[in-house]
């Protein structure tokens, strides 16, 4: 069973080790963080804390059944009852349906917890892995883009609150 926990300062250590382990896997379908984005990552990480506690965004990590850290679930630039989601599952909970679930799961929360009703995601067309994520929970196109030089695609979902949890 997967658990969506919200960000909190003792999730450190085991983010920044989740990145790291996952940096080239990552890198193959998205762009890279940089080096920055690790040598800064104190830093990083407090300052999502307080973007969190501001209401700005919302933050997750998603935990495996043995408490390992999986992958991350966020909800950012909250405004106006939505936010874009964004979410990242690590090389060895990949196809196994990890990120379909935390993803319905903050969905679930996102519509029940924070009172929001519609979420936006965007991504690659060739990243096949996230827009059946997208579809498998009910997010439909709504319109093509460009995201990094590359043709993509902005999904939306409006009927938030509904659905099972993990």
């Amino acid at each position: 069973m997967l658990t969506l926990e919200r960000l909190r300062a003792d999730h450190a250590d085991a983010l920044l080790a989740f990145e790291r382990q996952n940096r080239e896997y990552f890198a193959r379908s998205i762009p890279d963080r940089g080096d920055a984005y690790f040598a800064g990552f104190a830093a990083r990480h407090e300052a999502l804390l307080a973007e969190q506690a501001a209401g700005i965004c919302h933050f997750h990590v998603v935990l495996d059944d043995e408490g390992r850290l999986v992958g991350r679930v966020n909800l950012v630039d909250v405004a106006d009852a939505s936010a874009e989601l964004g979410y990242r599952i690590g090389e060895r909970a990949a196809g196994k349906g990890v990120a379909t679930a935390a993803v319905a799961e903050v969905c679930r929360v996102a519509g029940t917890a924070y009172g929001l009703t519609s979420l936006v995601a965007v991504t690659t067309l060739d990243n096949l892995a996230s827009r059946a994520v997208l579809q498998r929970n009910a997010f439909t196109v709504v319109e093509d883009i460009t995201l990094d030089g590359r043709p993509g695609v902005r999904y939306r979902r409006s009927d938030l609150g509904r659905g099972s949890s993990m």
